[in-house]
């Protein structure tokens, strides 16, 4: 913690080389990237296992909070990308290092223009679905923004519960091998396994770039955040949002259902898509927030151990559920199971719920009406079977 509360106030106080921010933004974009990829990562999951959920989680993504944490997040990436290049190209070419600081500010400009375009076209969602759609009436905004944030509480939750267990994980293994809270020796010998995850590290990170842009053009730029719930071919397919159960009614279930039911040539593109990017982006990212950690734990062996255990824990997390997702067999019931969730977002929102929606909720309801009398008089006819058995043996006796 000590180390944490220098480094922040001497980078507060230094006023010298862009090599020093350049370093610190590195950091923090990693850091905002790993957090908002546990978050997608489980809450995309839902779409299969909580189709309720995972409205709502959308319903969330598309206020206020979280339509200004879209910017951060895509600048984050972004920089992050490119500068991670950076970073690979000095580690190879050290004799380029004297050019460190033009390359920094290279880094700087490259960013903003590529975002520039990128941010243009979020703009525009943006602008149609508060303005021009008004799909947040002006006396609920509060209702949804209080929405979004309480919708967070599990997650953070999530991460309590990983944190406890890593500190668990760290006193049992401290107490099997006895090695306590001893201090680190201050230059701790390389190892085989470090050496190969920081190997790894760049060659993920430029296995990524191509991978993770593709997904932000996708779902951020050409279709954002706010079209997963509308009646658009679902980018990536050739299905229309809301053509699954035959009843026009556009869900956020329903996007994921068509991107991970696409196939061409006998292969799900999206699924194989997703789990690579799954996988490397969340080696990579946890091991990224290793690093970051355990440079400011170093100096005590328990609290390193803790932070190893926290990451290792929460990425396994991330990469089972996130697998589990990507192979499950999806089923049209899930689509179904989101409509209830769908109607109360919109009353949320304070808009006035879709005919078509109204229309599909009160079939549903009588389809269950219809199954539960079925199941009924499926029960009476047995029972009535079992007595007139019954009757014919105490005949035959």
């Amino acid at each position: 913690m000590t180390s944490l509360v220098l480094t922040v106030k001497e980078t507060l106080r230094y006023r010298g080389a862009i090599g020093q921010w350049s370093w610190v933004l590195h950091r923090l974009t990693g850091i905002g990237v790993v957090l908002f990829l546990a978050l997608h990562v489980i809450d995309t999951s839902w779409a299969v296992f909580y189709p309720d959920l995972y409205v709502k989680a959308i319903a969330a993504y598309q206020s206020p909070i979280f339509t200004i944490g879209e910017f951060g997040l895509v600048f984050a990436v972004v920089y992050h990308a490119f500068n991670g290049l950076r970073i690979v190209v000095f580690d190879n070419k050290p004799e380029l290092w004297k050019y460190q600081a033009q390359a920094a500010i290279g880094v700087l400009v490259l960013t903003l223009l590529v975002l520039a375009p990128v941010f243009l076209g979020m703009a525009g969602h943006v602008i149609e679905f508060y303005i021009n759609d008004q799909a947040i009436a002006n006396d609920k905004f509060m209702d949804v923004v209080v929405f979004s944030i309480i919708e967070q509480f599990p997650f953070i939750a999530g991460f309590i519960v990983v944190l406890v267990a890593a500190i668990l994980l760290a006193t049992v293994y401290g107490s099997i091998t006895g090695s306590g809270s001893a201090t680190q020796p201050k230059y701790p010998q390389s190892s085989p396994v470090e050496r190969f995850w920081w190997s790894f590290m760049r060659l993920s990170g430029i296995m990524i770039v191509p991978l993770v842009f593709g997904h932000l053009a996708m779902m951020h730029v050409i279709q954002g955040v706010f079209d997963i719930t509308a009646s658009t071919q679902v980018i990536g397919t050739l299905e229309t949002n809301g053509s699954l159960l035959g009843n026009g009614v556009p869900t956020a279930v329903e996007f994921v259902y068509h991107r991970w039911s696409f196939a061409a040539g006998g292969v799900y593109l999206w699924r194989v898509y997703d789990l690579f990017l799954l996988i490397l982006v969340t080696l990579h990212g946890f091991n990224g927030l290793r690093y970051v950690l355990t440079d400011y734990t170093s100096n005590n062996e328990f609290a390193r151990r803790t932070s190893v255990a926290f990451c290792t824990i929460l990425g396994a997390i991330l990469l089972t559920v996130g697998a589990a997702a990507l192979f499950a067999p999806l089923e049209k019931q899930i689509v179904q199971d989101a409509l209830d969730a769908t109607a109360e977002m919109y009353e949320l929102r304070g808009e006035e719920i879709p005919p078509e929606l109204e229309a599909a909720l009160s079939e549903g309801e009588e389809t269950t009406e219809t199954d539960s009398e079925d199941s009924d008089n499926a029960e009476t006819e047995s029972t009535d079977t079992d007595e007139e058995a019954t009757a014919e043996a105490d005949s035959g006796d």
